[in-house]
């Protein structure tokens, strides 16, 4: 008898640490995360449809669907002169979110011809909110938040992009 009651007394406690155990840990509010450094693998050239160039930009690309997904996310930031440029294979309305980026883009959007389609100003840093195209695109260009205001980009002007292989 004594032997049953001590059993019952374990499997008592060891039932009770497991529930204890798992309601008292902690989960991180944020995800940690190795710094990621930009890499320039482009040169990126704004172009007026007049033909003038507005800027250039050093760029990192984005072609695979894993950086298609990741983007600059868990990033602290990039210089005015860096942007990320999303290569697709095909044109159509993309859409794009804030998750898990730490500063504020403007997002960029141009057809499969490299033409200029809309942007999304000064978006909010961790936002879920989806921040469409208003056109297809194929080619997604992301800088530091309002950046793309001086640069006056209106149809017909577009993009040239060179990569560094």
């Amino acid at each position: 008898m004594k032997c049953g009651y001590l059993s019952l007394i374990s499997l008592a406690f060891f039932t009770g640490s497991l529930f204890t155990s798992c309601e008292d840990e902690k989960k991180p509010d944020e995800i940690e995360t190795e710094e990621i450094s930009f890499t320039k693998e482009a040169e990126l050239y704004l172009i007026k449809a007049s033909g003038d160039t507005i800027e250039k930009l050093d760029v990192e690309l984005a072609e695979t669907a894993y950086e298609h997904q990741t983007g600059l996310m868990y990033r602290d930031g990039m210089e005015d002169n860096q942007g990320m440029l999303f290569v697709y294979d095909d044109e159509r309305v993309r859409s794009f979110y804030m998750k898990n980026t730490y500063f504020s883009l403007d997002i960029i959007y141009f057809a499969g011809d490299s033409t200029y389609v809309s942007v999304q100003e000064n978006t909010t840093p961790m936002s879920e909110t989806s921040l469409p195209s208003e056109g297809p695109t194929q080619f997604v260009l992301e800088v530091n938040g309002g950046l793309s205001a001086p640069w006056n980009l209106a149809e017909g002007d577009r993009i040239s992009f060179t990569r560094l292989d």
